[in-house]
């Protein structure tokens, strides 16, 4: 009969007695010996693992929702354009790569595109252009500036995708998500792509060809998962980071009430990933973003 005893102490699994059918230990066999010994070292090597988990805790959880809204693709109103594209993402859906980019980016089917493999086959194959695309670098993650200063995200690598089916070269121009009829307008785009939330009334109005909506996102203010702030009762003085674009402020103005409750605000110049690293490193206690934003994070 074997015995072993933990010490708390140590955090480690200690063979303090061992006794087999009361042979000595002098006796044991010392091939059985030196297998439990590399047992019992395995388990104080894991012990401390266990107790770490992740470092930077990338858990977060949403407090309250203040704007909610839908992205959308956004073309010239009259341009044929927004038919081969819809047609490129319906092939591209067919074959798995939307759902493919899904898992990558959220862990989740998040973004939804109608499915038909055989879609380019009714509307023709255009011919090759260069395919300008208004990308918002405030929408992360589908749209943003990586740490290399290239363009990326999940909207970035699915316009890839479309422009290689469709044999277009891609070009990307950031511009803000209010001045999309005037990009549009004036020729400087072909398509506003990439977390681009449009006015309806304008939508409804006709001043944009509008393709989906293709995934809902709020405006939200998260937490840190464990952090205890569960409820917009807990918001009161507590230091929130944000954005400092017209679409951040305008969603926090929206809601006075909510507003007047926090102590610090704290306004960044680098987007989503400032806010988050700004909440990780305990430089606040909330912060504003997008819902599609704090997804990404909870899966990381």
């Amino acid at each position: 009969m074997s015995q072993l005893r933990y010490s708390k102490k140590k955090n480690c699994a200690i063979l303090l007695q061992y006794t087999t059918g009361g042979m000595p230990l002098s006796r044991f066999s010392m091939k059985n010996m030196k297998k439990t010994i590399c047992i019992l070292l395995a388990i104080c090597l894991c012990l401390p693992i266990c107790a770490c988990g992740n470092p930077q805790g990338y858990g977060v959880r949403a407090v309250v929702t203040l704007v909610e809204q839908d992205y959308i693709l956004a073309f010239r109103t009259g341009d044929i354009t927004v038919f081969y594209v819809s047609a490129a993402l319906q092939v591209l859906n067919a074959q798995g790569k939307i759902d493919e980019l899904n898992r990558k980016w959220f862990g989740s089917y998040l973004v939804t595109f109608e499915k038909d493999a055989e879609a380019l086959n009714k509307t023709g194959m255009p011919e090759p252009r260069n395919f300008v695309v208004g990308i918002d670098l405030d929408s992360f993650p589908f749209a943003y500036k990586d740490a290399n200063g290239a363009y990326w995200g999940f909207d970035v690598e699915l316009a890839m995708a479309v422009c290689e089916l469709l044999d277009w070269q891609l070009s990307l121009q950031p511009i803000e998500t209010v001045d999309t009829y005037v990009e549009l307008s004036s020729g400087n785009i072909d398509c506003a792509w990439g977390g681009i939330a449009l006015d309806q009334k304008m939508v409804e109005e006709g001043k944009y060809e509008p393709l989906g909506p293709y995934v809902h996102n709020d405006i939200i203010i998260a937490s840190r998962a464990g952090s205890g702030i569960t409820s917009k009762i807990q918001l009161r003085g507590k230091r929130m980071a944000m954005n400092i674009n017209d679409e951040s402020r305008e969603a926090l103005e929206s809601v006075p009430s909510i507003k007047n409750k926090l102590g610090q605000i704290i306004r960044l110049t680098g987007g989503s990933v400032e806010c988050f690293q700004y909440l990780y490193d305990n430089k606040c206690d909330l912060v504003l973003t997008d819902s599609t934003a704090a997804l990404y994070y909870k899966n990381r």
